[in-house]
């Protein structure tokens, strides 16, 4: 063999031709073979054949093309070394082009024969095929069928061929790797890049990427976009199954091959790397990709999500990449929230993508080390808390508290950046520290906004994950170091925190008793402020040995944090010692301003109940410094010296000493420790240690001291205080602030003193008239100080905060209202026919529950405990129902005709807030405080919906009730309650259930048959009407009769006309139609919202939705429903809004938000009309008759009556079309001169009129492309620059005996005001 090679080596060039010639092509295919086996020589011996077959003969070219035939399947059997096979495909790609067109088209159908029988496994030989396409592109003709094609064709029908055949999924790649060289025309691209992807179904997972990397390869020469949603689909297919697949869970068929979900994962974030790659490469792949996401976020997926935050990790694509993520979660919550508000909406589109589940799954799929995405979620993180963190509101305070539930998109999208960073911590060691740090950098950088999120969040870090936090404790004692420049809420947050460390780690909290020691003596008093706030947090949560269990009502700790807390260098005998040495430290505050001082009172009450062992100390202290205050000589009036308590600073006087709440404090104490103390010990014997004499001592001290007060202030009168009825109380000079200071002192301390005597009392009679005695001295001077203030240039309307317990107050009206106790009913009559006192004690219960509705906690004892105040709240809630509905308003008509709140009242203001306050701070617990207001009612079943309903019907008795009587007798603020109370039980009913529809009925019956004059009431049944009805179907019929109803009250703008009288709805009257028309335009413009939400995801739907098999059909035929349903809520509202333009309205805000919404109602008209051009566009169907119908209503019904209504609103014309006395009465006091500017600067007339003219012009472009003309309903305008008076012309034209009536007969078609008004 050897020798022929060296024979046909040496050979010349004829003798070689000769020798070729000699040669069958069997021997010369064999003895390729056995060279090419061998691998020696082979390539020298395929030259030399070359060599000896010039192409121009006929057996030269026979020859080569047997070369080719022969050696494609050699080398793609696999029995040849791989550089020998390499060789061979190498030579013969040099030679393709010498190769005739039909040998060439030979070639080329070998290649294609072998990959449709799957014959092409290893791809060594298909990188010769490109060469060979592009060779038989350049051919002129060649043979096909009985034809002929040209060369380019017939590449392509090859092409067409091979793409419509099956693919061995094994030759994918090297496929796809081989069309990277041929050139493709846009379509052949395309029909290929539509084949390799829908071979990923086919392939094994572990031969994704590196398909997809030669995908985007080939991606550079086109169809980016395909390829980019191609690999996206997959993976979200892929995704999707793996969830099905997991939820069915065991009862999987036996034929489903499950994926592993980690091999699954690492494959797409090596797929991600590759894109990535590709993108940083090719800018124009990544601009395909971001504007694929930014029309809609229905096409994100989990997948999509990661590949998103990758490609952020390149700078220029970071800002638009999180742009477009912070579109989308704010869009979707959006939309989430426009869709559970209304009913049509859900029955629409059932379904809802949510993208914070995608956003959190991709955070939970991350863990499989995709750390080139974590750096992502962390920004996300970051970005969402710093873009919807809480704004600050005015002078720098924090608008809303952190303890509300998330409601607003912005808050959701807030709470999600949260989570998302809280999940990425415990999942992902490498970016803890990095979150850690920036957390804790913003809660010190962020001083002049709220920064209750992050602080949610640290505390969040701290709960799930104390001891990995330890590692970094370095950060956190750097934070510690700014303690005293930060605000004191965020201070409060951070401590609060970082309790559970402290309990774990000596260092820190050594860090941070130094700062707190520094902050002491800090100039600024919000840093001592911040001292007195940490300690006292220390003292409570360190505690000492022997303290008693019932106060371990300690922040909650997870239990690997109690567990660590038993180190034996650190227990509660350590403790003890440095509690005391804190409780010096804070001694040091009572000689500081009132506000630190006032920290420290509000703060012992919690340390003593947590830390009972530092009773001692702490009621020495307290007991010390009350009689720095306190008169001692028993017979000297009054029994506290107020002189101390205040300061004086050049001209300014300030408090010093807040004397109510020292002696609040002390009461609570003492009460607390003497409860304790009976608790513990029932028998107390006489075993009295030390101790037990000390504890003795300073309770029967103070026990002397608050008697005295309490009998000595009964005797005081006010003057001894020095204060008068006649005295200055305004807080403009030094003697009225001193006075007001005083007073507020005064009043603090017999609040407090009335607390004290009545759980000391034990329901004595003569103690309970004590508390009568100091109640009228209270009642006196508060009287005084109200009538005072009010005078004043500076008005305070706010009465001080009342300083009694929330306990207190919950155990008291128990006892005024409830208690039955035959022994008690003497000494409880003493309190109950105190109006005033029974007043006063339902005003301070409505003040409490504000302060919890406002701030998340109450003043005093418990006020911060959320268990204890939700059981007072349940308390109070079950005493002021009963009190509400067994004693009838009548019995307190005394009450009504002094202006102020009657009882009732004042119980239903208090129910009120008690239910906005449990639907806001505890959302679950709703159920839970109904069931305990009534012990009578059967709970059957439990259903908490029955019991609400239950309450519902009571609240509608009652508001029937006030109804039925006569207008002058009815209450119309008592009613309001009514109705708010209705609006807040009915939140918690479900749509879909009878107690709902029944409750709807009502509200509807109600709305048809009351007919009392009372704007208020009328806005709060119709805003109750409105929010349920939405709920239940779309409102649009409603509105067309209440607009009808508006109509026929207020009369035409043009007198002349007699409107039909008709009253759906008795609720709108002469008085309230006003306020009706402002409700209505304002659910007018929700419809709008919803329309306009509609007809854009109309818009951004993919196109291939829209093209789908029926959609040339269904014009013709069957509506879409989405267009349908956008058709006829405009219809109607067109039609509401017909009726409310021709009503007489008042000038004035009515009037302009009628003109704003006629001209949002043309706005998205126009925009409709714009979605049909586009339609008309893409595909050429008719337009639906419920469309034209449409127009046909907006132009000759609707735009008329709007330009009558610019002439009306413009003239300000003060009489309409009824000429009722009243009418006119009413429109004379409105001022017309003021609404006219008001008109003039909205500039709603002029924005009204382009918006009507846009629509004309829109409407003409679309007449043009469907050819039909919209425009034949279509009037042209008069209303203009200026305005020609008809009867004016009329007259000019019949003196002249003109020739040309029509102008006059035109003008008069429009019915217009006959006066001349200058256009402004």
């Amino acid at each position: 063999m050897k020798a022929e090679i060296d024979k046909i080596a040496s050979l010349s060039d004829g003798e070689l031709q000769k020798y070729l010639s000699s040669l069958t092509g069997d021997q010369l295919i064999t003895e390729i073979t056995n060279s090419a086996l061998k691998g020696k020589k082979v390539g020298s011996l395929i030259k030399n054949i070359f060599k000896g077959s010039p192409p121009s003969s006929t057996d030269g070219s026979k020859r080569r093309l047997v070369v080719y035939q022969h050696c494609v399947p050699l080398c793609e059997s696999g029995d040849l070394q791989t550089e020998v096979a390499a060789d061979i495909i190498g030579l013969l790609m040099l030679e393709t082009h010498t190769l005739s067109g039909p040998a060439l088209a030979q070639v080329a159908s070998l290649f294609v024969d072998a990959i449709k029988v799957g014959k092409m496994g290893s791809g060594k030989s298909l990188e010769l095929f490109p060469t060979v396409l592009t060779a038989l592109a350049a051919c002129e003709s060649l043979a096909y069928g009985k034809g002929e094609l040209s060369g380019e064709e017939y590449k392509k029908q090859l092409i067409n061929s091979l793409c419509s055949s099956r693919w061995d999924p094994q030759c994918v790649i090297h496929l796809t790797t081989v069309f990277r060289d041929v050139p493709l025309s846009s379509e052949e691209l395309q029909f290929l890049v539509e084949k390799i992807l829908r071979m990923f179904a086919k392939l094994d997972l572990q031969e994704i990427p590196p398909l997809v990397y030669q995908l985007l390869l080939l991606a550079a020469k086109g169809c980016k976009k395909q390829v980019l949603e191609g690999i996206t689909g997959y993976f979200k297919e892929q995704d999707a199954r793996q969830e099905e697949e997991q939820k069915r869970g065991e009862s999987l068929d036996l034929e489903v091959q499950s994926v592993p979900q980690d091999q699954l994962r690492h494959v797409e974030g090596t797929v991600i790397l590759h894109i990535v790659f590709a993108i940083r490469l090719d800018h124009e792949l990544a601009r395909e990709f971001l504007k694929s996401f930014k029309t809609s976020y229905g096409d994100l997926c989990p997948f999509s999500v990661a590949l998103l935050l990758s490609v952020a990790r390149i700078q220029r694509y970071e800002e638009q990449v999180f742009d477009l993520l912070k579109g989308a979660i704010i869009k979707s919550f959006k939309d989430e929230q426009l869709q559970q508000g209304s009913k049509l909406l859900q029955d629409l589109l059932p379904g809802h993508c949510s993208v914070d589940q995608m956003i959190l799954d991709t955070v939970k799929n991350s863990v499989f080390g995709w750390d080139h995405v974590t750096q992502g979620l962390v920004q996300l993180g970051f970005f969402l808390l710093d873009a919807f963190g809480p704004k600050p509101g005015p002078f720098g305070k924090s608008s809303e508290g952190s303890a509300t539930v998330a409601r607003t998109p912005a808050q959701q999208a807030c709470k999600l950046g949260g989570q998302v960073l809280l999940q990425g911590f415990k999942m992902h060691e490498p970016i803890r520290g990095e979150i850690l740090e920036q957390v804790l950098n913003r809660l010190v950088t962020k001083t002049a906004s709220p920064v209750n999120h992050y602080l949610d969040l640290f505390s969040d870090i701290v709960v799930s994950a104390p001891m990995i936090l330890l590692e970094s404790s370095s950060k956190v004692t750097e934070t510690f170091d700014q303690l005293s420049y930060l605000p004191l809420a965020t201070v409060q947050g951070l401590l609060k925190a970082v309790q559970p460390l402290l309990r774990v780690s000596m260092t820190l909290k050594d860090a941070l008793i130094l700062v707190l020691r520094k902050a002491m003596f800090s100039s600024q008093l919000d840093g001592r402020k911040s001292a007195v706030t940490g300690f006292l947090l220390l003292l409570k949560n360190f505690k000492v040995l022997g303290s008693l269990a019932s106060s371990q009502c300690s922040q909650t700790i997870s239990s690997s944090q109690i567990q660590v807390d038993v180190h034996s260098r650190y227990n509660s005998a350590a403790n003890e010692a440095f509690c005391l040495e804190i409780l010096s430290s804070l001694r040091r505050c009572l000689g500081q301003q009132a506000d630190v001082r006032l920290m420290l009172y509000e703060g012992f009450y919690d340390v003593l109940r947590r830390n009972s062992q530092l009773a001692s100390s702490i009621m020495q202290t307290l007991l010390s410094q009350l009689r720095r205050y306190y008169e001692p000589e028993q017979d000297l009036l009054p029994p506290v010296k107020l002189e101390p308590c205040i300061t004086a600073n050049g001209d300014r006087v300030y408090l010093q000493e807040p004397l109510a709440h020292l002696v609040s404090c002390t009461v609570h104490c003492l009460l607390w420790l003497q409860n304790m103390r009976k608790s513990a010990n029932p028998t107390a014997d006489d075993s009295g240690d030390e101790e037990e004499d000390e504890e003795e001592g300073y309770q029967s001290d103070l026990q002397t001291i608050l008697d005295s007060m309490t009998r000595r202030m009964i005797k005081s009168e006010l003057e001894d205080f020095e204060l008068d009825k006649s005295a200055e109380f305004s807080l403009g000079s030094g003697v009225g602030v001193k006075n007001n200071i005083y007073a507020v002192l005064v009043i603090g301390v017999y609040e407090v003193l009335m607390e004290y005597n009545f759980i000391k009392a034990k329901y004595s009679k003569s103690r309970f008239e004590e508390i009568i005695e100091l109640f009228s001295r209270y009642y006196k001077l508060s009287e005084i100080l109200k009538e005072k203030s009010g005078k004043g240039r500076v008005s305070s309307n706010k009465t001080p905060r009342s300083l009694v317990s929330v306990g207190f107050i919950s155990n008291l009206i128990t006892v005024l209202f409830r208690d039955n106790t035959q022994s008690r009913e003497e000494a409880l009559s003493v309190l109950r026919l105190n109006g005033d006192f029974v007043r006063y004690v339902l005003s301070v219960v409505v003040q409490k529950i504000q302060q919890l509705e406002e701030t998340g906690h109450t003043d005093g004892p418990d006020g911060q405990n959320a268990d204890k105040i939700f059981r007072f709240l349940c308390d109070m809630t079950s005493v002021l129902m009963w009190r509400y509905t067994n004693i009838p308003g009548v019995v307190e008509e005394g009450g009504k005709k002094e202006k102020r709140s009657s009882l009732s009242q004042l119980c239903l203001e208090g129910l009120l807030r008690i239910f906005t306050t449990c639907q806001q701070r505890y959302p679950d617990k709703m159920a839970q405080l109904l069931s305990t207001m009534e012990d009578d009612v059967e709970q059957d079943d439990g259903s908490a919906a029955e019991m609400n309903y239950f309450y519902i019907r009571q609240f509608q008795r009652a508001l029937l009730t006030q109804l039925s009587g006569a207008e002058e007798d009815f209450n119309s603020k008592e009613a309001q309650l009514l109705v708010s109370i209705l609006t807040v039980l009915s939140r918690q009913l479900k749509p879909s259930s009878p107690q709902f529809v029944q409750m709807i009925t009502w509200t509807v019956k109600i709305c048809k048959e009351t007919s009392f004059e009372d704007s208020a009431f009328c806005k709060g049944l119709l805003s109750l009407l409105f929010s349920l009805h939405v709920l239940y179907k779309s409102p649009v019929g409603l509105l067309l009769e209440l607009c009808q109803d508006i109509h026929s009250q207020l009369g035409d703008i043009d007198q002349d006309v007699e409107v039909e009288k008709q009253s759906h709805f008795a609720i709108v009257n002469m008085r309230t139609a006003t306020t009706a028309a402002l409700l209505v335009l304002s659910q007018v413009d929700r419809v709008l919202d919803e329309v306009d939400w509609l007809i854009a995801r109309k818009k951004n739907q993919p196109a291939t939705d829209k093209l789908g098999s029926g959609e040339a059909t269904q014009t013709a035929g069957q509506q879409d429903p989405v267009e349908k349903t956008v058709t006829l809520q405009l219809g109607t509202l067109l039609t509401a809004l017909n009726e409310l333009v021709q009503a007489a309205l008042l000038p004035g805000t009515g009037t302009i938000t009628l003109l704003r919404e006629l001209s949002r109602t043309y706005t998205i008209l126009t925009t409709l009309v714009k979605y049909y051009i586009q339609v008309c566009l893409n595909q050429h169907g008719a337009l639906p008759t419920r469309f034209e119908k449409l127009v046909k209503l907006s132009g000759s019904h609707l735009t008329p009556q709007c330009y009558s209504f610019i002439t009306y609103a413009q003239s300000g014309e003060s009489s309409g079309g009824s000429a009722d006395d009243k009418k006119k009465k009413r429109r004379n006091e409105v001022n017309t001169a003021a609404s006219a500017k008001l008109l003039r600067d909205t500039k709603a007339i002029p924005n009204l009129i382009f918006s009507i003219e846009q629509y004309e012009k829109y409407l003409i472009t679309l007449s043009k492309k469907s050819k039909v003309n919209l425009m034949q309903y279509m009037k042209l305008s008069t209303s203009r620059d200026f305005r020609i008076n008809a009867a004016t012309l009329d007259a000019a034209l019949q003196e002249q005996d003109s020739q040309e009536p029509n102008e006059s007969q035109d003008n008069e078609e429009t019915p217009e005001p006959k006066q001349k008004k200058r256009k402004q």
